[in-house]
This record gives structure tokens, C-alpha cells and sequence, in this order.
């Protein structure tokens, strides 16, 4: 999560600015996005206070970086459960109530376990599981890597181990392919071309899939595409596409618990963006989309933050005193530092106006009693359990822009009556 410094809102409440019920009050947090705004380190932020306050908690995520590996005190985050240690929380000074566990989504993996769920016996499950095509569609084909994390979250989401399971979705441009996951695994199953091949196969006449598809008069083209790739490849798309008629109605139902789930009562969807106009846009069009599909939105959360520092009061060469004041003994000019500092104050101040303008935009769009977090960017990047715990200080409004600005006026305050 980038940082810069916090944007006040003078407006906001402090029920306004908490995640904290929202963490309370539901097994299951969602959080959504494009990529880029800092939603997989909100993840595990939400992860690591719901378990320093209690909570038996699942952070699962999508490719994460090595970074927020290392932010766990991990090499890397596996495939399966690792328990982050009490002794990393304890080493920053942190309490552990609870317990604290992270999780890597396996596409091809959670693909595997779904197709042996749904098979009729183990053979017809081995039998889609070593066939070429499926190996590819389990691995690569667009939107696949969508539903599986529904999938996963299915399976994890009345695990008993676990009190919270937060969940970081796939990083996506489109909401629409995180939202229509499962319908879209049902329409390719049950597609005009799917029952096509398995109308074809079902007519063979013993000569063999392949000799019938090129006797019919309907398949000049796989016959000729036949020439470049052999029967075995036409063979393969066979089995693979009969296969998977066979596990369809175990699918459907799959797919439709996985729908159903979304909607639940016990799920929170928490919408995390940055104040970047683009990020904003697709936050808007995310929260709307949730709507049309039945979802709440139980909470924003915009990332980095600029903070509306006032303007200096102060005279300018009473600032320039003090400033050679802080200097003394190194061999500067005063004026130069000054006048650069002036610049930077000024930048920081136009960044903060139009961040205020974009989240202003998001709030009244969005955030109508939902929870609407501001999180100042930091100075630092967030490289460890402290630095998350931090973070989730503002999440839960324990922290909050204003504050920051209240405490820095306070500062300046008192040291323009020391330097006095």
C-alpha cells in the first residue's frame, strides 16, 4: 500500500470511518478491486487485527506478493494453510488472541478437488484429470481462476477451524468476470458447442469419434484442421468435453451453492480503491454491479490518502529562523531549503485537493451507511506484522486522518512555543 500522508474530512463520524463491525458481525470478508490500490495488503491487515482480537482467522489470496509474504514473517505463502507464528506477533510487541493462517489459491489444484467431488466414480475423475485439454483449461483459460476462488471459498467458509475467512479476489479490470464466475462456468459447460460434440460422439456408429466427425458433412472444417493437428488432438477435445457433460449437473448445483453463498447474510463485501480518478471510476462501477447482483456493500476503503496540510502561518522569515535554527552547523543555504520545501508543501497540498474532490465523489456514490475508510499512504511500505497492524488501526478507526492532522497541528504548536 503506497503512502503519503492523511487527507482530513471533517465530516466524517467515527462509526463512519470503522471496519470494525463489519469484522464482528460476519464469517466471511470479501474484499474487491482492480489491482494496484493496495487490496491484498487490506486483506491481510483485516486478517491480522480480526486475530490479535480474538478471531481464528483464514487470509486467502490470490498470487500475492513476495512482499506480503515477508510481511508474515513467510517465504513465500503456499497452497496450503500456514499458521503465522505467535512468536512474529509477539517479537513486534503485538498481542495474539487468536489465531492467524494464510492460503494461496491453487487454480489447477481447487479445479482437481472440484472435478473428484463431482465425478461419478475416482476412474472418471482420473480420466479428466489426464486428459491434455483439461490440463490447460484447469490452468489457463480466462475466467477460470475467477471461479475457482468462489470454489475455494466454498470450501473453506464453514471449515471449523476457522471463525473469519477473508478472502483477497483475483486481481481483474472487470469486476463482471469475479461476479458472474459461476454463471460463466455453467454457460461454458452447457454451450451450443459442448452438446454439439457430445451429439456428435453419442451417433458414432463403432467407426470411432474421429471417423465419425469426418464422415458428417457438417465438419469440413475439423477435417481439415485434423491435417495439422492428428485425430489424437479431436480425440482428446472429445473425451474432455464428454467428461465434463458427465459432471455437469454436479456443477450446477456446485455452482449454484457457490452463487447462493455470495449473498449470504455471513458474507461482507468491502470495496477497496485508490484516489486515483481510474480506481475511482471502476470502484463506482464495481459497487454498482454489486447492487445489480443482489451483493451488499458493506465498506470502502480508498488507499493513500494526500493530507491537506494548512498552509504555514507563521512569517516567512520567522519560518526561515527556525528552519536555520533546525540547521545549525550544516552548510546549507536557507533560502534554497525554504523555498524547496515550499514547493513540496504545495504539490502535497494540490494532491490532497484533487483527492478530496475524487473520494468526495465516491462517498456520495457509494458510501450511504457503509463504513468509508480514508488510509493515509505512508511513509514506509508495509513490510511487516507491525506495519499491517498499523494499517488496520485506520480500518477499524482507531487511527483516521484527522487525528493525524490534529496530532501534527499539536506538535507544531508546541514547538512554536518552545522555539518562543
Amino acid at each position: 500500500m503506497n503512502a503519503s500522508a492523511p487527507n482530513g474530512t471533517a465530516t466524517q463520524t467515527t462509526a463512519d470511518r470503522s471496519l470494525s463491525e463489519v469484522l464482528a458481525t460476519h464469517r466471511v470478508v470479501v474484499t474487491v478491486g482492480s489491482g494496484g490500490v493496495g487490496k491484498t495488503t487490506t486483506a491481510a491487515a483485516l486478517g491480522v487485527r480480526a486475530a490479535m482480537d480474538g478471531k481464528r482467522v483464514l487470509v486467502l489470496t490470490i498470487d500475492p506478493a513476495r512482499r506480503l509474504a515477508n510481511s508474515l514473517g513467510l517465504d513465500r505463502i503456499a497452497s496450503d494453510e500456514q499458521q503465522i507464528g505467535a512468536e512474529i506477533f509477539a517479537a513486534q510487541g503485538l498481542p495474539l488472541r487468536g489465531s492467524l493462517s494464510a492460503m494461496m489459491l491453487d487454480t489447477k489444484r481447487t479445479f482437481d478437488e472440484l472435478v473428484r467431488k463431482t465425478a461419478s466414480s475416482p476412474q472418471a475423475a482420473e480420466k479428466i484429470l489426464r486428459n491434455d485439454i483439461y490440463g490447460y483449461v484447469a490452468g489457463s483459460l480466462a475466467g477460470t481462476s475467477e471461479y475457482m476462488a468462489m470454489e475455494k471459498l466454498h470450501a473453506v467458509k464453514d471449515d471449523p477451524r476457522f471463525d473469519l475467512v477473508v478472502l483477497d479476489t483475483p486481481p481483474t479490470s472487470n469486476a463482471l468476470d469475479f461476479l458472474d464466475a459461476p454463471e460463466k462456468m455453467i454457460a461454458a459447460i452447457d454451450s451450443p458447442a459442448m452438446r454439439w460434440f457430445i451429439e456428435a460422439f453419442r451417433e458414432g456408429d463403432g467407426r470411432g469419434f474421429f471417423a465419425e466427425l469426418v464422415a458428417k458433412s457438417t465438419n469440413l472444417v475439423l477435417k481439415g484442421l485434423s491435417r495439422f493437428t492428428g485425430a489424437g488432438f479431436l480425440e482428446q477435445v472429445a473425451e474432455f468435453v464428454t467428461g465434463m457433460n458427465e459432471l455437469f449437473g454436479g456443477f450446477q448445483a456446485r455452482a449454484e451453492e457457490v452463487a447462493r453463498d455470495l449473498r449470504g447474510d455471513d458474507v461482507a463485501f468491502v470495496i477497496v480503491t485508490s484516489p486515483a480518478p481510474m480506481a475511482i471510476r471502476e470502484a463506482i462501477f464495481f459497487g454498482d454491479r454489486l447492487g445489480d447482483y443482489g451483493m451488499r456493500r458493506d465498506g470502502v476503503v480508498v488507499n493513500g490518502v494526500h493530507t491537506l496540510f494548512p498552509a504555514p502561518s507563521a512569517p516567512v522569515e520567522a519560518q526561515r529562523a527556525a528552519l536555520a535554527n533546525a540547521l545549525a552547523g550544516d552548510a546549507v543555504d536557507v533560502r534554497d531549503v525554504h523555498a524547496r520545501m515550499g514547493r513540496a508543501l504545495e504539490d502535497e497540498r494540490m494532491r490532497a485537493v484533487a483527492d478530496r474532490i475524487e473520494t468526495d465523489r465516491l462517498r456520495n456514490r457509494l458510501a450511504n451507511a457503509v463504513p468509508f475508510v480514508e488510509v493515509p499512504a505512508f511513509e514506509e511500505d508495509v513490510h511487516d506484522v507491525a506495519a499491517l497492524s498499523r494499517l488496520a488501526t485506520y480500518l477499524v478507526g482507531e487511527a483516521s486522518v484527522e487525528g493525524d492532522l490534529r496530532r501534527l497541528a499539536g506538535e507544531a504548536d508546541a514547538a512554536a512555543e518552545e522555539e518562543a
